[in-house]
Formats: structure tokens, sequence, C-alpha cells
């Protein structure tokens, strides 16, 4: 299932500023070429590569003042391996996270998920995030919460994941997050889904329904959206002026739609 990617951003720099990207496919995605470019004018920097435990990969590096064309394009093919996930890990995404309160949650849980387990709690758990979320674009904040979205009803595909992650955390289900580029959403931009692991590998809950989670193609993966933001910067300000975002399957046969109920793996 070959999915070309590509993201680019244009930033105003007002100073000198420490930029920091998640915008590439993750370590472990087959990739039949890539390339990645940062550019003011003439001048090209080259970042460090930064891999975190999940398989992130990172780019970092320091600007000057002035205009920053970001760019960055990849064919995928094939399925990704990623990392393994420890024991250490499991408990990690158990935990309450900023974004993700499943202490705050716990009772509401409780009572809405009595007696459920296993893929029964996923498919449950997804329903019910479906059907009292309406996907609102933006209304959303980049501070609401899983407890803000369950209050208004409303968001975009992050604050669904994060309701989803923090009622699993709550049923005792290692739950995170994942950045993604997803081949056919509507409207097009990064893509965002939670993760449950179960007997021993991760299965995604795109609660949303609006992409096709068997083309999904990982960025980043972490405890909530504060771990897997596409750019995060220190020392200066940074204006977003322009970010467009692309992901399309190639010659790839039709195929039945997600029913959203199968249990799939990120690819």
């Amino acid at each position: 299932m070959p999915r070309r990617v590509t993201a680019e951003l244009d930033l105003d720099l007002g100073a000198s500023v420490d930029l920091i990207f998640q915008i590439t496919a993750a370590q472990g995605a087959p990739l039949a070429s890539e390339n990645l470019t940062f550019s003011q004018g003439d001048r090209h920097y080259a970042p460090t590569e930064l891999v975190d435990q999940a398989g992130s990969r990172l780019h970092r590096l320091t600007a000057d003042q002035g205009p920053l064309s970001v760019r960055y394009e990849a064919l995928v093919t094939g399925l990704a391996h990623g990392p393994r996930t420890s024991d250490l890990e499991t408990i990690g995404y158990l935990r309450p996270s900023r974004y993700c309160q499943s202490d705050e949650v716990f009772a509401q849980a409780r009572r809405q998920f009595l007696g459920l387990s296993g893929r029964e709690l996923l498919a449950a758990v997804s329903s019910f995030v479906a059907s009292t979320v309406t996907y609102t674009p933006g209304l959303s904040t980049g501070t609401d919460s899983a407890v803000t979205t369950l209050s208004t009803g409303q968001g975009v595909c992050r604050d669904y994941a994060h309701v989803v992650i923090a009622l699993l955390r709550a049923m005792d289900v290692p739950a995170r997050y994942a950045a993604c580029f997803a081949p056919g959403l509507e409207p097009m931009d990064f893509h965002a889904v939670a993760e449950a692991y179960l007997d021993g590998a991760w299965y995604v809950i795109d609660a949303t329904r609006l992409a096709d989670r068997r083309s999904l193609v990982r960025i980043a993966t972490g405890r909530d959206a504060a771990d897997c933001a596409f750019l995060s910067f220190h020392g200066g300000y940074v204006g977003l002026e322009r970010m467009r975002v692309d992901a399309v399957l190639e010659d790839a046969p039709a195929a039945e739609p997600d029913d959203h109920e199968t249990l799939v793996r990120i690819a």
C-alpha cells in the first residue's frame, strides 16, 4: 500500500529560535524515498535528528530571524516495524496525563462500561465517543482536555483521541496518542488517533471515523498531544504563516470501507 505524504510549513521567526519538529514518518516506516529541507532563501539548515523510545523522530535546529520554509515528502511502502513496547511503557500509558485525566473520568468510565473488557470494551468506548462528540473545527483550543471535551461535546481529532485514551486508562487499559498522516482525510491535516494495548499489541481507535485506519502513517507517539506536537519552539516568536499537509494512496486497489470495529494496527 504505497502512500505519498507531504508537509509544507512557512514560518516567520521573530528572532533566532530553537525549533523542534515532528513531521516525518516515524522510525521503522519502510521508505522508498524521503526528503526533508529547512531553508531561508539560499541558506539550508541541517537539523539534528533525535528518536524517542516509541520511534518518533524529532528534528531540531536553531534558525535565524526571518522566513523559514519547511518541506517534507516521503513515499511509504509496506508495513512499519516499530520498537517493542516495554512493561515500563505500558505502566506510563495507564497513568493520567496533561490532556487525558483518567483519574477525573474514572467514575464515569466505571459506570458507562461496567462489566466490559477486551475487544468489547474497545468497541464500546469508540462507539460512545463517536456518538457523543461532534467534530467541530475551529472551536477547540490547544489547551482543551478530555474533561473539557466531555463537557462541551465538541472537538477535533486530538480531542476525540484524548477522550478515548482517558476512558480506556480509567478502565485499566494502557492507551496512547498517535499523530499520523491519513490518506483520504477530509479536511486534510495532520491526524490524531488513540491506540489501545490488548494482548501484546497496539490497536487503533479513531472515534472521528474520518480516516481509514489501515492506511495511516505514524508520525509520533506519546501520552497525549503534548508529546506529539508537530512544532515546538523556545527562545522567541514563531508565526505559522502557512501549512499544507497531504497524504494519498498510490496505485491502491479499491477496498471495502473501514468498519471501525475490526482490530487494526497502524501499518
